[in-house]
């Protein structure tokens, strides 16, 4: 994950400190003009200089001047056209692109930068930034620990996101912590969905609450908390059917399993890899259920990354877990900390 992202930002963070050490140009080119006397005109010679100097970028400007100058918002404007490209080109939504651009604004306008220390001043800035745009993420396994009686979370998203598994891999995980869990298998719509999450309750040695293909998945959900309270189960992890986030009828048929239900936390699940169509999704979900956390599938082999930097700006969100693999063990805790590390701007 952020492989293609941390590439480019690095390589935009350094380019413009490398050119700085590069002369305007070469004493050398300087004499073969005065030499050769070339007759272009005056006007096309600096019309040419100031090509050189628009490539060179705004930081050489800024140094080729005085020892320390101040950037303006001019200046930012011009270093975040390409960064701006870069970012969307890796999945961030635009407005959080806009919201690291005023970030940028709010942090850079006025200071004094001194040759020298401008990739620092960069990176450290572009760090803050996206600091900011990344919501840390409450401890759920201790919400859970600390509950008196039940806790239940109910999940969902929509067809192929890895829903099912996600919810397997953290009852593997809190079985590790010694909490707890049943399964409801409120996913009475999909062919074979209630084999699929039977066979995560065999391997992980999980009881699945259950009714037959087309019973109300409010039932099933409402079944397994009756369940959970009667055998001192600790949590209900409550899979549902994958939705379309377009089907009005189905967004009503969560609300209905909402209010029976009564879920601690309603965990909206997607896979980074589909990039901006995931948080466009989870705008949906949220603006229709209000969720309240989010676990990203699949982001071992999201290249671009952008999703995560975008899903929580977006919905005002956190992102609880990373899916990193295939097995139980691959949910990973989502830590902002780590992100900055993995962009290189740890």
């Amino acid at each position: 994950m952020f492989n293609s992202l941390k590439k480019k930002l690095n390589s935009w963070i350094g380019k413009e400190e490398k050119e700085i050490e590069k002369p305007l140009k070469k004493k050398s080119e300087t004499k073969v003009i005065k030499k050769n006397k070339i007759k272009s005109p005056a006007k096309k010679i600096k019309t040419k200089k100031e090509d050189i100097e628009k490539k060179k970028g705004i930081f050489s400007k800024l140094s080729s001047k005085v020892k320390t100058s101040t950037i303006k918002t001019e200046h930012i404007e011009e270093i975040f056209e390409e960064l701006e490209l870069i970012l969307l080109e890796n999945n961030v939504a635009l407005e959080v692109v806009d919201k690291i651009k005023e970030n940028l604004i709010k942090d850079l306008e006025g200071v004094e930068v001194k040759r020298g220390e401008i990739e620092k001043m960069i990176a450290e800035t572009l760090k803050n930034s996206l600091s900011e745009v990344l919501i840390d993420s409450p401890n759920l396994i201790n919400e859970i620990k600390k509950k008196e009686g039940v806790y239940t979370i109910v999940f969902f998203g929509i067809n192929g996101s890895g829903k099912t598994t996600s919810i397997a891999k953290l009852a593997s995980k809190l079985q590790k912590e010694k909490i707890s869990c049943v399964f409801a298998a409120a996913d009475t719509f999909r062919a074979a969905a209630i084999q699929q999450l039977e066979k995560h309750g065999e391997n992980l040695n999980i009881p699945v609450i259950k009714q037959d293909y087309g019973s109300d998945p409010a039932a099933v959900a409402f079944d397994a908390k009756k369940y959970a309270e009667k055998n001192k189960i600790k949590c209900v992890l409550v899979d549902t059917a994958g939705r379309m986030y377009t089907k009005e009828n189905l967004i009503k048929q969560m609300e209905k399993i909402i209010r029976v239900s009564q879920p601690d936390k309603k965990i909206f699940v997607g896979e980074s890899i589909t990039g901006n169509d995931m948080v466009e999704q989870a705008k949906t979900f949220n603006e229709a259920i209000e969720i309240d956390g989010i676990i990203l599938s699949k982001a071992d082999v999201d290249e671009k990354g952008g999703t995560a930097l975008s899903i929580s700006q977006v919905t005002g969100k956190p992102i609880y877990f990373l899916g990193v693999g295939q097995n139980y063990e691959d949910l990973q805790e989502f830590k902002k900390e780590t992100i900055l590390k993995n962009l290189g701007l740890d």
